[in-house]
């Protein structure tokens, strides 16, 4: 007898950006055939409930879509199984999600009854200051970002000056040949949206091995900041779209409006950001690397300027880090003080309906 099973790819499920709080799960909303929504208090119990639906899904021989935790790296808060198009998400932290289609495409399960109420108001006043606290470190994290942000851009602004931009694109028209050939499908392509990584407890953390370890054939581009990264895999993205051919953007955990990644999945082929802060180097034959690094123009004034807002740049990111790294053990603290108030027989009782739900849904 032969087992076959589903696959799973890591992406993370909200970011922490110099724009605020982002994540990319409206086109899942909209497209599914059917969303759970899981509401609940603070809660690492949750995590461990949707990691079990993962293996079971992938034992099943369907593919799921892992969303993790910015803060928790290894604690999920969102799973999407392709196959059944079904969403299955926290849909109260660390972002709240209100259903809009109840009774037909959309289901809530309530897990805010699951705790010994004694024991939740005996706790209450120290989750109380754990959340303050943790409320209070995301908003410095944020506003250190977007002091980031602001300081990257004047990065890219000393090297988009000295860029020779008429090569780039040159490189750019030879990527279109070189991938897509002479292939022209009659469909219309199919576009996702998923989020590459974020500014976790004290660094960034990022799912590209995960995203790519199915693909064939990456392409490492390797270049200074602002020097057409992102404008080159937006290119490729639209000329791909153009010829009718599936396209996954992964976008950047730091700056929203930018791509770190594209997956043309009919291909097997993906091209990605390699430089810090996600810096790979190519490991194996089916990587190549795009360097356009020579592309800039050597100046010396233009390195001087850099190396000041580097320094800059360096000191403001680690105290976002240092302030996201204070939030995250805050929210640690309330959540695993929370969960000690779980009623575990009521909680399994209500994974026992979640599931019932899932096997009804499935035999539809």
């Amino acid at each position: 007898m032969v087992n076959i099973y589903g696959h799973i790819i890591d992406y993370m499920g909200t970011a922490y950006t110099g724009q605020g709080v982002q994540h990319k799960y409206e086109e899942l909303l909209a497209e599914s055939k059917k969303t759970i929504f899981l509401k609940c208090l603070p809660t690492h119990s949750l995590s461990q409930v949707l990691n079990d639906l993962v293996v079971y899904f992938v034992n099943k021989g369907y593919s799921v879509d892992k969303f993790m935790n910015p803060g928790h790296v290894d604690k999920t808060d969102a799973l999407f199984v392709t196959e059944l198009e079904l969403l299955i998400l926290q849909a109260s932290h660390p972002v709240s999600f209100e259903p809009t289609d109840l009774g037909k495409r959309q289901k809530v399960f309530s897990f805010y009854d699951v705790y010994h109420q004694d024991q939740l108001l005996g706790q209450h006043n120290e989750v109380s200051v754990l959340s303050t606290e943790e409320k209070t470190h995301i908003g410095q994290a944020l506003k250190e970002l977007k002091n980031a942000k602001a300081i990257h851009d004047e990065w890219e602004a000393v090297n988009i000056a000295r860029m020779d931009w008429p090569r780039h694109e040159e490189i750019t028209e030879d990527l279109k040949r070189e991938i897509f050939g002479t292939i022209e499908l009659t469909k219309a392509a199919h576009v996702s949206h998923r989020i590459v990584g974020s500014l976790s407890a004290g660094s960034a953390h990022d799912f590209i091995p995960s995203i790519t370890k199915h693909a064939k054939r990456r392409f490492l581009i390797k270049g200074l900041p602002g020097t057409g990264k992102s404008t080159m895999m937006r290119a490729l993205g639209d000329e791909a779209q153009r010829r009718g051919l599936d396209v996954l953007y992964g976008w950047c955990g730091l700056d929203a409006t930018s791509i770190d990644l594209v997956l043309f999945p009919e291909l097997s082929v993906c091209l990605f950001d390699s430089t810090q802060p996600h810096a790979y180097d190519a490991e194996s034959p089916r990587d190549e690397l795009v360097d356009i690094v020579p592309l800039c123009a050597e100046d010396d004034d233009a390195e001087k300027k850099i190396d000041e807002i580097r320094n800059r740049y360096r000191a403001v990111i680690g105290e976002a880090g240092k302030q996201m790294q204070a939030a995250v053990q805050a929210q640690n603290g309330a959540r695993i003080q929370m969960d000690r108030a779980l009623n575990v027989e009521v909680f399994e009782k209500k994974v026992q309906d979640l599931y019932a739900f899932i096997h009804a849904f499935e035999e539809e």
